[in-house]
């Protein structure tokens, strides 16, 4: 009995060795490869134990996951000459496992570079017809999503997948800001010297106006004054010559009445007259 168990020892420890030489294991979060004498024999694993031969096959395995490509910010020129410093990220994944191991030998280094290239093509596209503000706000999500669109066909040539592409920052350089910052001061500055010369032209204008205005109501106010007078006089004269026309005596004397009442009204004057003269002529009727 001792002499059998080193032996059963030794048949258990071979029986290990030959499965992990003869086996290996694919997760749900990988890709596996096999290959033989360098050419793909099979890629289409599902999770779980696989068989291989020993110094015949090899097993590449690849994370199957979500990847995220985040470079340092390009530089792209847009339609106004301007070189923005253009901050994205893409999300990516293996779609076809045999086509991303024969386009870049398994290096996800040199994949990310060759899809750099691609979102930065797409990007110099979408820039060259777009303004700053374009870019910045109003057709920011448009041009994510045609990023997207035009990256995808050729990615996926390289076995890979492009699930989104988001542009996190768009800033102007340190030299094209200020001249940009300049530029905008320059335009508000002649903007608010055009409303400034409006304003003045239009205060112009309404002065000009009200003036003519006042002198169009002044000269209807005037002429108005003036046949409203001419009225009231016409009106005292025959209202006048009506009355000495009913009592010339009356008349006469009410007349003589007002000229002694302004002559002596105490105004410390002193006349010498003829009592017999017609001013006293009521004061000599017997």
């Amino acid at each position: 009995m001792s002499n059998k168990l080193p032996i059963l020892l030794i048949l258990i420890i071979l029986t290990v060795i030959g499965l992990k030489a003869f086996t290996f294991t694919v997760n749900e979060k990988e890709l596996a490869l096999k290959l033989k004498i360098g050419k793909v024999v099979k890629a289409d694993y599902t999770p779980g134990l696989q068989w291989k031969i020993p110094g015949v096959h090899e097993v590449i395995k690849f994370d199957s996951r979500i990847q995220t490509l985040d470079n340092k910010p390009t530089s792209i020129l847009n339609t106004d000459n301007e070189y923005l410093e253009v901050d994205y990220f893409v999300k990516w994944r293996i779609k076809d496992v045999v086509t991303y191991y024969t386009t870049f030998s398994g290096f996800q280094a040199d994949a990310e570079r060759r899809l750099s290239d691609v979102i930065k093509n797409a990007l110099l596209e979408e820039f060259s017809h777009r303004t700053l503000q374009q870019v910045i706000s109003t057709q920011r999500t448009e041009i994510m999503e045609s990023l997207k669109q035009k990256s995808k066909p050729i990615a996926d040539n390289f076995g890979i997948e492009v699930v989104d592409v988001r542009i996190k920052r768009i800033n102007l350089s340190d030299a094209v800001s200020e001249s940009v910052f300049g530029r905008m001061r320059s335009e508000r500055a002649a903007e608010a010297a055009e409303h400034r010369s409006n304003g003045e032209k239009e205060a112009v204008n309404i002065r000009a106006n009200t003036d003519k205005q006042v002198r169009i109501l002044v000269a209807e106010a005037t002429k108005s004054a003036a046949l409203l007078n001419g009225q009231g006089d016409a009106t005292a004269t025959r209202v006048y010559a009506e009355a000495y026309n009913q009592n010339k005596e009356l008349y006469s004397f009410l007349r003589s009445l007002e000229a002694y009442n302004k002559s002596f009204n105490g105004s410390g004057s002193m006349m010498i007259l003829d009592p017999k003269s017609d001013f006293f002529k009521h004061f000599n009727t017997k």
